[in-house]
C-alpha cells in the first residue's frame, strides 16, 4: 500500500510535468497558450487531466454495432488518496518556482535546473498528506491504535517502532497540531515524518532572558579534529571539550569497498542488482545515523548549559580541497554540527552567532592579542612570542571567539553575524560505526544564570 501511494506520488509528478512541457510547447507556436506553473493551477490541470479520454478510455459498442469512445480517466485513481496526487503538483510548482527565481538572480548556491522527470530506479520513494478535520476528527491521527501507531487516511493503522508519547500529549493539550504527514523510503525501511506546527519549548526549558546591558556569558565554540568541540568562557575557563569525533565513516570503509564491489559485480537491471544496492544503501545510512546521533548529543550538552554561544565561520569548502584532510574534515561534519547547534538555541531561547570568517581566532594570543604571523596545523599549543603564554590552541580559538562576541556586543549598534545554515557543498553525509560513542560528560557549571524579575 505504502509503495501503490509512493509510485501514485512520481506518476502524478511526471504528468504534472509533462502537461508543463506540452503547454510550452504549444506556446511556442501559440503565446495565448496558458501554462500552469504554481502549486494550484498544476493540480486544476492535473485533475481536469486524469478524468478526461487521455487518462483513459474504452470502446464501447452499441446494439447496432456502432463504435463510441467513452472517457475513464486513470482507472486506478480511486485506489490511492487524492492528496497524494495533489501534494506531488505542490511540490512540482515549488521546483518551478526555485527554477524561476533562479533564473531571476535569486538565491545563493548552486544554479537549479529545470525539473525532470522522476525515476523508479534514482528517486526515493515518498509521498505527502495533508491534515483535513471533519467534524473535529483528523483525518491524520496519532495513538489512535496504540501508543505506538499512526493512523493515516486510505492507508489505515500504522506501527512505528517510537513511543509517541509526548507527541500525543501536545496534541491533547492544543499546544501542538499537525500539518502534513511524509511517509518515505529510507534504505529499506519506510518512515513517517509529521510536520507539526508547535509551541515554544516551556519555560523551564528556555534559557532566562539576561538582564538589559548584559553582555557578558558568551561562551566559544571551536570545532577541530583532534577535539570536535572545545568550548572556553572569555575569562579563560574551559567549559566543555569532547575528543576526536568518532569518524564513521573511516570505520566502515572495509565493508563499504566490498558492498561496493559486489554491487558492480553484478547485472545491470538484474534482482541480484537491487539487492546488492540496497544492501549498500542500508550501510551508508548506518554510517550516516551513527554520525547525527553523535552530533545531536553533543549539541544537547552545549546548548542545555550555555545560552551564549559564538561559533567560527569556517570555509569548510576551501579545507575539503585539501585532500589530505578532506576525508576527515567530512567525516567530522563541522557544517551540520554548527546547523544543529544553531536550531536548537533558537528552541531554547538562546543566542548563536557566528564571528566574523576573517577573525583570526586561532593566530591571536588570547592573554596579550598579539597576532601571529603562522600557526600550523601540526602545533597544538599556542606559543606566543610576545609574552610567552601557552596554552591549547583549541582552547585559546575558544577563548578569543569569546572575547571578540562580547565586545561586538557592547558595541550598541553593531551588527552581529547571525550563525546560518551551512551551504550544500558543506552538508556532509552523516554516519555510523559498529563503535558505540558517548561524548565525554561536562563537568563544569552551566554559564547561564536565572536573574529574579526577568520573566
Amino acid at each position: 500500500m505504502l509503495a501503490r501511494h509512493a509510485g501514485a506520488s512520481r506518476f502524478a509528478y511526471n504528468q504534472s510535468l509533462r502537461l508543463v512541457k506540452d503547454a510550452l510547447t504549444a506556446r511556442a507556436a501559440d503565446p495565448g497558450v496558458g501554462v500552469p506553473w504554481s502549486g494550484f493551477d498544476l493540480i486544476n490541470a492535473f485533475n481536469a487531466w486524469k478524468v478526461s479520454a487521455a487518462a483513459g478510455r474504452v470502446l464501447v459498442a452499441d446494439s447496432c454495432g456502432e463504435v463510441a469512445v467513452v472517457a475513464t480517466g486513470l482507472a486506478w485513481r480511486t485506489e490511492v488518496h487524492q492528496q497524494v496526487l495533489e501534494e506531488a503538483a505542490v511540490d512540482l510548482g515549488r521546483a518551478l518556482a526555485a527554477y524561476t527565481g533562479a533564473r531571476r538572480g535569486r538565491g545563493a548556491g548552486r544554479r537549479i535546473g529545470f525539473p525532470r522527470f522522476k525515476r523508479k530506479n534514482r528517486d526515493r520513494r515518498s509521498f505527502r498528506i495533508r491534515q483535513k478535520t471533519r467534524g473535529g476528527r483528523g483525518c491524520i491521527r496519532v495513538g489512535e491504535a496504540g501508543a505506538r501507531s499512526v493512523t493515516l487516511p486510505r492507508i489505515g493503522v500504522l506501527r512505528v517502532r517510537e513511543d509517541t508519547r509526548k507527541l500525543r500529549r501536545m496534541l491533547r493539550t492544543g499546544r501542538a497540531s499537525i500539518a502534513f504527514a511524509t511517509v518515505s523510503d529510507r534504505a529499506g525501511r519506510w518512515t513517517v515524518t509529521l510536520t507539526v506546527k508547535a509551541a515554544d519549548l516551556h519555560p523551564d526549558r528556555q534559557h532566562p532572558p539576561h538582564p538589559y546591558g548584559d553582555t557578558g556569558g558568551w561562551v566559544g565554540v571551536d570545532r577541530g579534529l583532534n577535539a570536535l568541540v572545545v568550548a572556553a568562557t572569555s575569562t579563560g575557563r574551559e567549559v566543555f571539550r569532547e575528543g576526536a569525533p568518532p569518524r564513521p565513516l573511516r570505520a566502515a570503509q572495509g565493508r563499504l569497498r566490498r558492498l561496493s564491489r559486489q554491487y558492480s559485480r553484478k547485472k545491470k537491471g538484474s534482482v541480484n542488482r537491487a539487492e546488492a544496492a540496497a544492501r549498500l544503501g542500508r550501510a551508508h545510512a548506518r554510517v550516516r545515523n551513527v554520525r547525527q546521533e553523535f552530533l545531536h548529543q553533543v549539541a544537547n550538552q552545549l546548548v542545555q548549559t550555555h545560552d551564549r554561544l559564538v561559533l567560527e565561520t569556517l570555509n569548510i569548502t576551501g579545507m575539503m580541497a585539501n585532500h589530505h584532510l578532506a576525508g576527515a574534515i567530512g567525516d567530522a561534519a563541522w557544517g551540520e554540527l554548527g546547523r544543529v547547534i544553531a536550531y536548537k538555541q533558537t528552541w531554547r531561547g538562546g543566542h548563536c552567532i557566528q564571528a566574523d570568517r576573517w577573525f583570526p581566532s586561532t593566530k591571536t594570543c588570547s592573554r596579550c592579542h598579539t597576532i601571529a604571523t603562522t600557526m600550523p596545523l601540526s602545533a597544538r599549543v599556542y606559543p606566543c612570542a610576545a609574552c610567552g603564554y601557552r596554552v591549547d590552541r583549541d582552547r585559546n580559538a575558544a577563548i578569543n571567539l569569546a572575547v571578540w562576541a562580547e565586545q561586538q556586543h557592547a558595541q550598541p549598534g553593531t551588527p552581529t553575524h547571525e550563525a546560518r545554515l551551512p551551504t550544500l557543498p558543506e552538508r556532509t553525509a552523516l554516519a555510523h560505526t559498529n563503535v558505540r560513542v558517548k561524548p565525554a560528560p561536562v563537568t563544569e557549571e552551566p554559564t547561564h544564570h536565572t536573574y529574579p524579575g526577568c520573566w
